[in-house]
């Protein structure tokens, strides 16, 4: 299949700034993901062009022109600058001068070198695919490496030799892994192989360079694509050890290879499950994807051999939940984020027992309570971790979640119970038990707050009737036994 590029979606804006270049006797080419998204259908949010005009020159061309512009890369020959259109859309476009760059083996810190070809620009990019441009304003395609069959092909391959290219950054491995899950790209032998090979290079690059490739990827559309591939190289022993670990381990159930494919699984379901903009759960979600990819990486330090060869995974939701809440900080990720997944993980065993015995109300509100903000995105980390081949077992727990949320639905509605709280704040106890700020305050919080899990709302009167029995019982409500005068001399 040939694919051709689109240009009749092409901003006028780029014309614009083709002429302008051209008129001041520089080369200006459109490059890299806008011109592979042409291909694909697809607009792309920035705008990325590559020149032979310095920076310095860049700048005579452009700053009158644009609205606005930055100059933070032009250490790597990059200026950047904003420009509405005549929809009144701001358009980001970062203009570089032709160059070559490589990684110091032992520096996380590119070397820059400008270059005067766009050829060989387009050489030291990652992959063929992203090595095409279109210089402008004639809009003629440059692909000196067949950027456009190995697109229509569906193949990933470097416009080198893949050493050369991982060598001079790392990062390009797992931009692979990445492009695989956004694109459903197919790697060459030649990237696999050098991934392999090379995969120990990863550890000079940045935590946060390798964070964000990794959650580009859990968002893509085929992430498993992309996990299985950091897997098969060995780089997630070095990014994310404890997926490759799982690859060990029986699923309890012993209904599936192992527990890595049954994470797989679950992660493919649970994105299955994602709600469009305006829902609970918009996609791609990374908190749901990444609980799913981790919810069980608890399992090879919980397990135990049982009497008659049974395997157990006790308490694998904690131990999951610790383990994922080190690697996430290992990787820098923000604290609301660290806090949502691991939250997520320790709470996925949660459900089960439901169908078997049922739960009180109490035990509803708890289930809630406990997910607070997360109830959405626990619901249907639950549901996608069901993978038994087993029908009617699959069933049963689908009918079971299904009573449950009806559950929740109904005493959302009789108690708002995504807001519960005791029937009595901090204030009213202190007024009513005739106590000062303190711990006395809290225990008497906590022990309506059970009361109201328990029982439901109480009203503000029975409320004060519990809490002054309780009071009674506690050992600061009685008086001070009169001390013994002492003797004297």
């Amino acid at each position: 299949m040939d694919l051709v590029p689109d240009t009749s979606k092409f901003d006028p804006v780029v014309l614009e700034l083709g002429m302008l270049f051209a008129n001041a006797g520089f080369e200006l080419s459109l490059v890299g993901g806008p011109v592979r998204d042409l291909f694909l259908g697809r607009v792309s949010p920035d705008l990325d062009f590559t020149t032979n005009a310095t920076p310095d020159e860049i700048l005579a061309v452009a700053k009158k022109w644009a609205d606005s512009h930055w100059e933070m890369g032009r250490d790597f020959g990059t200026i950047g600058f904003r420009k509405r259109n005549s929809a009144k859309e701001v358009l980001l476009i970062e203009v570089t001068t032709y160059r070559a760059e490589a990684y110091d083996p032992d520096s996380r810190k590119p070397v820059v070198a400008f270059g005067t070809s766009l050829v060989d620009d387009l050489q030291r990019r990652d992959f063929s695919v992203n090595a095409m441009a279109l210089r402008l304003p004639a809009m003629e395609l440059v692909d000196p490496f067949g950027g456009a069959k190995d697109l229509a092909a569906g193949l990933l391959r470097t416009p080198g030799t893949a050493e050369n290219s991982f060598s001079d950054d790392p990062l390009r491995m797992m931009r692979a892994a990445r492009f695989a899950s956004q694109l459903g790209f197919t790697l060459h032998p030649d990237v696999l192989a050098a991934m392999k090979d090379m995969a120990g290079r990863i550890s000079i690059i940045s935590a946060e360079r390798v964070r964000e490739e990794l959650v580009k990827l859990i968002c893509g559309a085929h992430p498993r694509a992309g996990i299985d591939i950091l897997v098969e190289t060995g780089l997630a022993e070095l990014v994310l050890p404890e997926i490759p670990a799982l690859k060990l381990e029986t699923d309890e159930h012993h209904r599936h290879k192992d527990v890595y494919q049954h994470s797989l699984q679950v992660l493919e379901q649970a994105a299955t499950l994602e709600t469009g903009p305006e829902g609970p759960v918009p996609g791609p979600n990374f908190v749901l994807r990444f609980a799913a990819l981790m919810h069980d990486v608890g399992k090879p330090k919980t397990r135990r051999f049982e009497p008659g060869g049974a395997v157990s995974f006790r308490h694998h939701d904690l131990a999951g939940a610790k383990l994922t809440a080190k690697r996430m900080k290992a990787l820098r990720f923000d604290n609301d984020s660290i806090k949502a997944v691991s939250r997520l993980v320790e709470l996925h065993m949660r459900f089960y027992g439901y169908g078997e015995s049922g739960w009180s109300d109490s035990a509803v509100r708890r289930y809630v309570t406990d997910a607070g903000p997360l109830l959405e995105h626990l619901h249907r980390l639950t549901r996608s971790d069901v993978t038994t081949r087993n029908q009617r077992k699959a069933d049963r727990l689908s009918f079971a979640y299904d009573d449950l949320e009806q559950r929740i639905a109904v005493l959302a509605q009789q108690e708002e119970l995504d807001a519960i709280r005791p029937d009595l704040d901090g204030a009213a106890i202190m007024a009513l038990l005739g106590i000062k700020p303190g711990r006395v305050v809290g225990r008497a919080y906590n022990f309506l707050m059970e009361q109201r899990m328990e029982h439901g709302p109480l009203g503000p009167d029975r409320a004060q009737d519990v809490l002054r029995d309780w009071w009674t019982e506690q050992p600061e409500s009685q008086p001070e036994a009169p001390q013994a005068p002492q003797a004297t001399a």
